[in-house]
């Protein structure tokens, strides 16, 4: 059997639990919640067809959240209210064998409608991320600590994962100490924004491991998300979102003749990097593509790019 055949035959839960290196995802938004039932249904089925054959270990389905709180700057891209994350993989992608990890954003839930949500989920089979209020200015309903209790007791088996910004990292210093924390609150695995600024992520890499050696604990796994950018429309809203170019990346994808085919191989290089990092520290690395572009060119570059950081990874 192949190493990829055996990874495949791993459940995505178990690998998790295992804290195993390599864990492969693919990222996706649900369609807008205004979208006619017969345009829903023909996107689902291009979705299906487009990530049914790929050798992945499971697929994220966002909670699309406004964010017009957290920067003054203007949004590029207008928002639309998406499906719920649970309806479109539940439901749309039902025929999608891949896992599917769910997120859900706890600031619009009262204590109530999330106790309701978690009732159908609480199995290790069923993975989700947890996401709190975009900004400390935006009104919140549950937040993230109140959210992880109720997880725990009324869905104790639930595979539970969170979020980490490496570009968060560099102001505060503390954030693998959040790291650390959602850890001992039930988190079982990290999913990262996308990742462009490789000195924030290995900076956070390294504090991580410090303060596990300081204290004896294993590592989680960290599943580095990777988003090609094709151009400067895209450049500016991945900004926007708060991902982190330096200054000499931007330029290069500005102003190169295929910015596409750069962002792909910057993305390549970075992950090689980390890699290898994360392996000599003891850190169990996986990697999530994702497109939050629409343009089918970028789309396509994602899928590219997934299979080859999984290739990387199999190596």
């Amino acid at each position: 059997m192949t190493s990829s055949a055996l990874t495949m035959a791993v459940p995505l839960y178990h690998r998790i639990a295992q804290r195993q290196a390599g864990i492969c995802l693919y990222g996706l938004a649900p369609p807008k919640r205004s979208t006619p039932p017969d345009q829903l249904q023909a996107i689902a089925a291009q979705q299906l067809e487009r990530l049914a054959p790929l050798d992945i270990d499971g697929v994220i389905v966002y909670d699309i959240q406004d964010e017009a709180e957290r920067t003054a700057e203007p949004r590029p891209f207008p928002f639309l209210p998406t499906l719920e994350p649970d309806v479109y993989a539940d439901v749309h992608l039902r025929a999608l064998a891949h896992p599917k990890v769910v997120y859900r954003c706890v600031a619009s839930d009262t204590r109530e409608s999330f106790v309701r949500w978690l009732g159908s989920r609480n199995t290790s089979q069923h993975l989700t991320v947890l996401v709190g209020a975009p900004s400390r200015r935006a009104s919140v309903g549950l937040s993230l600590r109140e959210a992880y209790a109720l997880v725990a007791e009324h869905a104790p088996s639930l595979t539970l994962g969170g979020i980490t910004i490496a570009e968060r990292h560099e102001h505060s210093l503390d954030e693998h100490e959040r790291i650390l924390a959602k850890a001992a609150s039930g988190c079982r695995f990290f999913v990262t924004q996308a990742v462009y600024d490789v000195t924030s992520t290995l900076s956070l890499l390294s504090d991580y491991a410090l303060a596990l050696s300081r204290s004896g604990g294993a590592a989680q796994p960290i599943v580095l998300t990777f988003s090609p950018c094709g151009s400067a429309k895209t450049l500016e809203f991945m900004k926007w979102l708060g991902i982190r170019f330096p200054r000499w990346l931007e330029n290069e994808l500005r102003f190169a003749a295929d910015p596409l085919e750069r962002s792909l191989a910057s993305c390549e290089r970075i992950f090689l990097e980390v890699w290898d990092y994360a392996r000599e520290k003891g850190i169990p690395l996986g990697v999530n593509v994702e497109s939050v572009s629409i343009r089918k060119a970028e789309i396509d570059a994602s899928i590219r790019l997934v299979q080859t950081l999984r290739s990387r990874m199999l190596r």
